[in-house]
């Protein structure tokens, strides 16, 4: 047996780690993942802003393929660093957990808060330049490979290029993502667009001008009522109940609070939640703040214009939240976020601070806004007598449940115990038949789904709830849906989406979350949602060989096994892996590719999609909510001329599978 010791550890050496798990840093190699660099470098010119050292941030999309930001700060310090005794800018962009950050001397308020970005940004970087404007002097550094300097210093300090004005300061990054690790390095534009309008909402009187110089277009996003602004935006496309929305700022202590919000004619609410402007998807405790304050006042306020009785209960939080659009937007100096994405504040500082920020203005803008409370008011109303009257409706309809025959479809799994067990909802009898045959039978479940369910953005409640398949997730989920929702009863630990790698499967899978994010949304907030990633191809080669001619362009016909001692197979999950496998020199003996689970057979679909050791799967995470609501109503409604210009720009960015 081969020893473990002591010389099998491997240490990764600064910026290596980055390279080796990019995942842990940015969350994917995808382009989620290669527009995260941009949103890295772009925070920091924005916590300049907040600082209150900047006023304009440029971004430049370059023709060779690169980007360039540049912010009118105070620059990047380029003195020498008191203990690594380099340029301090060299020890921020190549050493992890460095900036200005940490302590409260230099940034009062952040949202980067653990000092990778820009080290982390050179690191994936097959390029980076970075220029420093300080005091009448223009520094320069230059990294390659994955941020390895390349300028020579100058007696210890970085060399001066020229010379600016003396009250001109600010940086500029420039950089090119490495091709070798992200799938794809090509930036879009219209991501990179809605990400700064709505950076520019919530940094009030922040100009951030953008530039592409593949097409020649240039935008200047600049929000002189930011928040405010952002909601009228939210509510476009609706009807509001009052013409302007509501603006409130306040401070409770060192925490600043706005809140913006407008009501209108739907049965929606979307409350978006910022804090040092990271939109917490989660919430938190600014927004149960919120919601207590609001609550509590629209109570009061209910008794005291006679809308409700005195026998009458209170409107509950969702009557007067009913067709409610809010931002909440808090800076704090000393942030507590649950986890490394930030999706949900913890301190309890911020409840207290925008319960009473709300409450006190909240009630100043009401006492001279009468008729505009007395409308929001009646929409109260209505919903709660709508409520009342649908409770006995909708629990006939949820009491259905209780009989749904879904055992018969539901391969259940032995063990009651709802942490380690797992359901894999498949599409259609046939792969569920095969992943029943390899499932571990204790932990795992399977659900198959018969042809694609009802797309719940054109439905009703009440004939959702007559969907047979849609009535076999609910019964198999365990946790009710809608109101009744409650995930403390949820009887598995992960939701697995598992179809086919074609349109079909895609389509079905789109269907399957647009279900849960309407009508089940805590359950992918609480990272219960996977997508299962079976390979797409299996390859069979030679360990160490030559590499071998290319077959024919298009052909992936299987070629005859060799025998050799040195024979091995792998199995490769997306198209850019299989180009990387190519590179890496090995002869390929034969080469199979998977159209669909139906294909493999049980012992190979174990290996690959379901034993928790080898299996790859991707979380479902939202992580910015006004853009998850705006693409699920984009696609899945009815509304077919901006779906149309939606795919159409997307079609672009989108690999063919002919």
């Amino acid at each position: 047996m081969e020893q473990y010791n002591g010389s099998q550890i491997v240490i990764l050496e600064g910026l290596e780690a980055v390279r080796k798990r990019p995942g842990m840093y940015i969350g994917s190699t995808g382009t989620r993942g290669l527009h995260h660099l941009i949103w890295e470098i772009l925070d920091n010119g924005i916590d300049e802003h907040l600082a209150g050292f900047c006023n304009r941030i440029e971004i430049e999309l370059l023709k060779d393929g690169g980007i360039s930001l540049t912010d009118n700060g105070r620059g990047v310090p380029v003195d020498i660093h008191p203990t690594k005794k380099i340029p301090t800018a060299r020890v921020v962009y190549t050493i992890l957990h460095a900036g200005g950050k940490f302590g409260n001397s230099a940034y009062k308020v952040s949202g980067g808060l653990h000092g990778v970005g820009a080290s982390v940004v050179n690191a994936l970087s097959s390029h980076m330049i970075v220029e420093i404007r300080r005091d009448g002097k223009v520094y320069r550094d230059e990294y390659r490979d994955g941020g390895h300097p390349v300028t020579a210093l100058s007696g210890g300090l970085l060399p001066v290029v020229g010379s600016c004005k003396k009250g001109d300061t600010g940086t500029k990054v420039t950089f090119y993502p490495d091709a070798s690790i992200f799938e794809t390095v090509e930036f879009k534009a219209e991501t990179i667009k809605k990400k700064l309008k709505e950076v520019a909402y919530l940094n009030k009187g922040l100009t951030i001008h953008f530039c592409d110089r593949q097409t020649g277009e240039e935008l200047t996003f600049y929000e002189e009522y930011g928040i405010k602004s952002f909601v009228s935006y939210l509510t476009r496309e609706t009807h509001p109940l009052h013409p302007e929305p509501v603006y409130i700022e306040g401070r409770s202590g060192e925490i600043e609070v706005e809140v913006a919000f407008q009501y209108t004619d739907t049965y929606q609410e979307q409350i978006n939640a910022y804090c040092n402007r990271i939109n917490v998807v989660d919430g938190g405790t600014l927004v149960t703040g919120f919601k207590t304050a609001l609550t509590r006042v629209m109570n009061q306020y209910a008794r005291e214009l006679g809308i409700l009785k005195e026998k009458d209960e209170n409107f509950d939080g969702k009557d007067i939240r009913n067709g409610l659009f809010a931002i909440i937007s808090i800076k704090h100096p000393d942030p507590q976020f649950e986890g490394q994405t930030k999706t949900k504040l913890g301190n309890t500082d911020a409840k207290t601070a925008v319960d009473d920020v709300f409450s006190g203005e909240v009630t100043r803008y009401f006492d001279k806004n009468v008729e505009e409370l007395k409308l929001i008011l009646d929409n109260s109303l209505k919903s709660y007598n709508a409520r009342k009257a649908g409770d006995k409706a909708r629990n006939a309809v949820l009491k259905q449940l209780q009989d749904v025959d879904f055992k018969s479809k539901l391969a259940a799994c032995s063990s009651k115990n709802a942490e380690e067990c797992e359901l894999y909802i498949v599409e259609g009898d046939s792969a569920g038949g095969t992943v029943k045959t390899a499932r571990n039978r204790k932990t795992q479940a399977v659900l198959p789904l018969r042809g694609k369910i009802l797309n719940v953005e054109k439905a009703t409640l009440d004939k959702i709830l007559v969907n047979n398949e849609i009535k076999s997730m609910i019964a198999a989920f365990g946790c009710g849906i809608s109101d009744e929702f409650d995930i403390s009863k949820l009887r598995y630990d992960k939701i697995i989406i598992l179809t086919d790698a074609d349109v079909d499967g895609a389509h079905i899978s789109t269907l399957l979350l647009t279900f849960f994010y309407r009508f089940m949304p805590e359950l992918i907030l609480s990272g219960k949602v996977y997508r299962g990633l079976p390979p797409l191809y299996k390859v069979e080669y030679e360990e160490g060989s030559e590499p071998v001619k290319e077959a024919a362009a298009g052909s992936l016909k299987k070629k005859p096994a060799s025998k050799g001692k040195g024979k091995k197979e792998k199995y490769l999950f997306n198209d850019f892996e299989l180009e990387k496998f190519r590179k890496e020199g090995k002869k390929i003996l034969s080469l199979q590719r998977y159209k669909g689970l139906g294909e493999m057979d049980a012992d190979q679909l174990w290996e690959t999609t379901l034993n928790p050791k080898t299996r790859i799967l991707a979380q479902v995470s939202i992580n910015d909510t006004v853009e998850a609501d705006e693409i699920t109503t984009l696609l899945m409604s009815n509304n077919v001329p901006p779906r149309r210009a939606f795919i159409m720009e997307e079609a672009r960015y989108a690999k063919l599978d002919i």
